[in-house]
């Protein structure tokens, strides 16, 4: 309960939800111009205590049996979530547009109706014919899944309790408004009452909620900071427009781990999980090549072997050329760098180009041994030996540092059939299935995984 005591003038930014005394041209947490107005909040509010819904227990008579995971039918998505939804439950799904994020939902929202579980689908960008024709060509219809093209708040409450459903997803979050607050449909107010009232509404009647959310040119979920606080579940969904991979990482997860990563494939007829993705990593050559080697990378808890091509040429130009793709450029400058330093390979007249295969990126420093390898190997003309990898981080001195989860790398490698790994001193391990060769420094490195090098 509340009891008036005067009323101020309060003002907000449109842009990060940021709250003033006073108006100001520029917000001073988001530093965005002219985004911040007039909201006509009642200030100076004295809180009482009231009635409570529910009485407090000892949390030994509370039962977990509501919150256990459901699974929604497509694996690498119950992966992230921690093993599926949980009833009253509401995660947020993040993702820029056409990366799949519908195709995604209305497969797994067609996977739970099948099993008997009925699932609502609320729309506001689309129509619900247009939900229908996706729904078809990726084969998602079922008798239990039922569609909504709805933007108003209070329609879609009405549509909740007509339908009463175990799992409701909305699509998106930006395009639901609400009469009762001032604003446009994807505003921070408007945002933050929809997603209010739907929490309010998993958490009273147990059904699981999935918003929608869209992301800024920036890659940042849009809409107020507090969404993200708000919600029980934060995924962001990636993907490179010209490649078919789509990988779901996990930012927030209050039931499961933080640090999963589920692989998709997006394809004509729809979504499909990679429960083994690290082929799509892979160029199958028959013979090795020079200016390419092997490595593995983790995304999350998962092992991923992922191979780094190099290419160094001649050039023209008074200033040569450095490209990356799916690599850190600036990690892939430092490596050029202590390569010409300590083992005297002149680039600084050569282009060089680096990129991975199957359009998977890579920003971890454990890949540096095999970037820097494929990057003497190609200047060299030389090739690394097929069934060996390496993994390491490369310090400025040249020497190699250890990395994490070392074991469940050289697991992965082994599984794969690689049969060596170049890794720095203390990686190797007495129980890995893969023989290990622990090497010191850089120059130490290129001895053991390219001894056709010779001379420089």
């Amino acid at each position: 309960m509340a009891t008036r005591a005067a009323l101020r003038p309060s003002y907000r930014c449109d842009d990060c939800g940021c709250e003033l005394a006073k108006w100001v041209g520029r917000c001073p947490q988001c530093q965005a111009w002219g985004t911040v107005a007039e909201t006509n909040a009642e200030r100076g509010l004295t809180v009482v205590a009231g009635p409570v819904s529910v009485a407090a227990q000892p949390i030994g008579e509370v039962s977990a049996i509501d919150a256990v995971h459901r699974p929604t039918g497509e694996p690498e998505l119950d992966r992230v979530l921690g093993g599926g939804l949980v009833p009253g439950s509401v995660v947020l799904l993040a993702g820029e547009p056409g990366v799949g994020k519908s195709t995604l939902l209305i497969s797994a929202a067609a996977k739970i109706a099948g099993g008997g579980r009925r699932c609502l689908v609320v729309t506001g960008e689309e129509s619900a014919a247009q939900v229908r024709l996706r729904a078809d060509r990726i084969g998602a219809v079922a008798p239990q899944l039922f569609v909504a093209a709805e933007t108003d708040l209070g329609a879609v409450l009405g549509h909740i309790e007509a339908v009463r459903p175990e799992v409701v997803i909305v699509d998106s979050v930006q395009t639901i408004g609400s009469a009762l607050v001032d604003g446009s449909p994807g505003g921070v107010a408007q945002v933050r009452e929809v997603a209010t009232t739907l929490i309010r509404v998993a958490k009273t009647a147990g059904s699981a909620v999935v918003l929608v959310g869209h992301v800024t040119k920036d890659g940042a979920i849009a809409g107020p900071r507090t969404l993200e606080h708000l919600v029980d579940v934060v995924l962001c969904f990636e993907g490179d427009r010209t490649s078919r991979l789509r990988m779901i990482r996990t930012t927030k997860n209050r039931f499961g781990p933080a640090d999963e990563v589920g692989c998709f494939d997006l394809r004509d007829d729809g979504i499909v999980g990679l429960p083994d993705p690290s082929g799509l990593f892979l160029a199958h050559g028959v013979t090795p090549v020079p200016g390419t080697c092997v490595t593995v990378t983790m995304e999350g808890r998962r092992a991923l072997v992922t191979e780094v091509q190099a290419l160094v040429g001649p050039t023209q130009a008074s200033t040569p050329r450095r490209a990356t793709s799916g690599l850190d450029s600036a990690r892939v400058a430092m490596l050029l760098a202590v390569i010409e330093r300590w083992l005297e390979l002149s680039l600084s007249a050569r282009e060089v180009y680096s990129a991975t295969v199957g359009g998977v990126r890579i920003s971890e420093p454990a890949s540096d041994l095999a970037i820097a390898l494929a990057i003497v190997g190609a200047a060299r003309g030389t090739a690394v030996p097929a069934g060996v990898v390496a993994i390491g981080e490369v310090g400025l001195a040249g020497e190699l540092r250890p990395v994490s989860a070392a074991r469940a790398r050289l697991a992965e490698a082994a599984r794969l059939g690689f049969s060596t790994a170049v890794v720095p001193p203390g990686c190797g391990t007495s129980s890995a299935p893969i023989r290990t060769v622990e090497v010191a420094d850089i120059t130490s490195a290129i001895h053991h995984a390219l001894p056709r090098a010779g001379g420089r």
